[in-house]
């Protein structure tokens, strides 16, 4: 069976490194990606761990010093001129005509890649900006121009859709319609790679996520696969605190005080922790299981692991 079967995008032992002040910075490291075919996938890292430059590789922007790249099974960058009409990608801030509107603006990209102008209204649809279309780019806010530049990326039908960052700069409208937008896409059977460090707008809207910090990649599996690795928890409330935890600790529980209660650590079932309390003749007042999330998973796997330098350098 190829092992790229059922993923968008592969890479096996990609490595890159760039020559710097302070000498040669290693900005991706033997990293092995994975991106299923259908869905968000949040592609997430502190600043400098290699997301931007991992995109730039795979979209044939930047060479890679060693290792593989395939998107939908095709080697990348040899055969990206067969498969490049399948991938949209926005990676840095697109330039548009600020004069002209945002159908006219798209009318021009569409002739100047081949897409039929008929698909210009059905991007705007797509998007939310059929009514606004007649408008100037220049009287956009900035979470318009970024669904504009997600609808030129549309234009050749595409489908595989790269998003570096694409909710920097945005108030909390913007990044709405941006999450509704990929969530969107990605329910019409597309597949979107989203770069971006505000993990709780990825958690709302991803399916599967990959985290990597120093180029080497720490966790991916679906979101949830990935939050539950940090264990269960739950939150205890007893009369008498000292007795119930040393109840929990002579059942094999791991156990930490918090505040007025107990918090219980790595136990799955909470019936447990109420069997063996009332065992005990301790009687709960209150019993609270704690979900564990994207930003905690996020936190404990990349303490300490923050880069100095980001992505930026030249090629070692």
């Amino acid at each position: 069976m190829d092992v790229t079967e059922g993923f968008a995008i592969t890479t096996r032992g990609l490595r890159k490194t760039y020559r710097g002040r302070r000498g040669v910075h290693v900005a991706v490291d033997d990293l092995n990606l994975r991106v299923p075919v259908g869905g968000v996938h949040g592609f997430l890292g502190p600043n400098g761990s290699g997301k931007t430059t991992t995109i730039r590789m795979l979209l044939g922007l930047v060479r890679a010093d060693s290792g593989h790249m395939r998107l939908f099974g095709q080697t990348v960058p040899d055969a990206l001129p067969q498969v490049v009409g399948r991938v949209g990608a926005i990676v840095e801030s697109p330039t548009f005509f600020p004069a002209f509107s945002g159908r006219l603006n798209l009318e021009l990209l569409a002739g100047a890649i081949g897409a039929p102008r008929t698909r210009v209204d059905e991007v705007l649809d797509e998007v939310g900006l059929l009514d606004r279309a007649r408008d100037r780019y220049s009287g956009y806010s900035l979470g318009m121009k970024q669904r504009l530049a997600i609808a030129a990326t549309l234009l050749k039908q595409p489908d595989l859709l790269i998003f570096d960052e694409p909710t920097n700069g945005l108030d909390p409208a913007g990044i709405h319609e941006i999450r509704g937008t990929m969530r969107a896409l990605a329910d019409q059977g597309r597949t979107v790679l989203v770069s971006s460090h505000i993990l709780a707008e990825v958690e709302q809207v991803a399916d599967t996520v990959s985290i990597i910090a120093r180029g080497r990649l720490l966790a991916t599996g679906p979101l949830a696969e990935v939050v539950g690795r940090r264990g269960a928890a739950a939150r205890v409330v007893v009369p008498d605190a000292a007795a119930a935890r040393a109840v929990l600790v002579a059942a094999g529980m791991q156990v930490e005080h918090d505040g007025d209660g107990l918090r219980v650590l790595g136990e799955e079932d909470p019936g447990r922790i109420t069997w063996a309390l009332a065992q005990a003749g301790i009687f709960l007042q209150a019993l609270v299981p704690e979900r564990a999330g994207l930003e905690e998973a996020f936190l404990a796997l990349t303490a300490g692991t923050a880069s100095a330098s980001g992505d930026e350098g030249v090629p070692a």
